[in-house]
């Protein structure tokens, strides 16, 4: 059966690495041209970021975060949103990290519109992380039950649980590694 992260798995997959590792996964996709994956999440999940971006980096994806753009403007602004916007459209994929904070964020439901607009539902994926591994809370979030949703678990064909990229209304799933790569 497939379930979620929980907000402390994601917390452990970095836990371990040292300062160095740590800023050499942010550096290593801190360039905009190249990436392939546009990681959307609220500032107040920040601790929860790298955990996300480990997982995706792992599974083939070159993650843009707005934070290390060093093309962003220091302050938000209409700027801002145009190059939000852009970046949006330059990946392949869309993945928002859904946590209870992802509602309370503004920009938050903004990129997640941009991303259906431009990429339609079947490159956007939510990464819903909760403090335990069934919360399904975040589907109650009006139109979030519409995007596919990437969960751990055991898929038909493979021995061993996996990250995937699961359809919960067909009860169809893809590796998020075929996923990323564009299957």
């Amino acid at each position: 059966m497939a379930r979620n992260v929980t907000t402390a798995e994601l917390r452990a997959f970095t836990a371990n690495r040292s300062q160095s590792g740590r800023e050499q996964l942010l550096r290593s996709n801190a360039s905009s041209s190249g990436t392939s994956t546009f990681l959307s999440h609220s500032s107040k999940d920040h601790e929860l970021l790298e955990g996300a971006m480990e997982v995706l980096h792992n599974h083939g994806a070159r993650v843009y975060i707005d934070e290390i753009d060093p093309e962003m403007p220091p302050y938000t602004s209409a700027e801002t949103a145009a190059l939000l916007k852009q970046r949006i459209s330059q990946t392949r994929r869309f993945v928002l990290l859904t946590t209870e904070k992802s509602k309370d964020s503004r920009w938050v439901p903004w990129e997640l519109g941009i991303a259906d607009g431009e990429k339609g539902l079947m490159k956007i994926a939510l990464f819903p992380a909760s403090d335990s591994t069934y919360d399904d809370n975040w589907t109650n979030w009006e139109y979030l039950g519409l995007y596919h949703r990437i969960a751990w678990g055991k898929l038909s064909g493979y021995e061993k649980e996996l990250w995937m990229v699961l359809d919960t209304k067909a009860n169809t799933a893809v590796t998020l590694r075929d996923w990323l790569s564009g299957y």
